[in-house]
């Protein structure tokens, strides 16, 4: 491997100070998660079942994403007077062997067979490299191809209230755009 291939130490992404960040690599992520959940409960007055509905989604949201290699997850409420799912950015890193790895245009194709008319699937050349973005009405997903071919970052938003064809998703957009590689 040359050090023009050489894998990444970590990555630099631009988040807004309002979303609430849950680090996903700490044994106290799920105390964070419900502070979170107490907070925006408490702002609407929702109704337990809603708050409880509400961290039944978002605990099982994090511990899939876990089994997934997840992160970070980040939280934004978008209606101050609601229990809704707020929009959310979900932050994976799937490691594979060196030269195992798929070529972005490879994933991107078998992603758009796999995900049916209702996606739009692309692949973007950004300053981090090729990135393979899948977009449906209320998702949006990056998968950044990491340097030295050693896996993906998966960057997945969730707009349930808003869409992706919206201000919020042009701020997810300008999220993802963000990104850089930290040697």
């Amino acid at each position: 491997m040359t050090p023009a291939e050489a894998p990444p130490s970590d990555y630099r992404l631009l988040v807004p100070r309002d979303w609430f960040r849950v680090d996903l690599t700490h044994e106290r992520w799920r105390r964070h998660l419900k502070t979170f959940v107490d907070k925006e409960s408490a702002k609407g007055r929702a109704p337990s079942e809603l708050t409880r509905s509400l961290w039944m989604t978002l605990r099982n949201t994090a511990e899939t994403g876990l089994a997934d290699g997840a992160l970070e997850f980040f939280l934004k409420t978008e209606s101050p007077h609601s229990a809704a799912l707020p929009a959310s950015l979900l932050i994976s890193l799937r490691l594979t062997p060196p030269g195992l790895t798929p070529q972005p245009d490879e994933l991107a194709e078998r992603l758009a067979h796999r995900s049916g008319p209702d996606s739009d699937v692309d692949v973007l050349g950004l300053p981090v490299g090729k990135v393979i973005r899948a977009v449906t009405e209320t998702t949006m997903d990056f998968r950044i191809h990491v340097p030295g071919g050693v896996g993906y970052l998966h960057l997945a938003f969730s707009l349930p209230l808003s869409g992706t064809n919206s201000p919020m998703g042009n701020l997810c957009e300008a999220i993802a755009h963000s990104l850089r590689w930290v040697s």
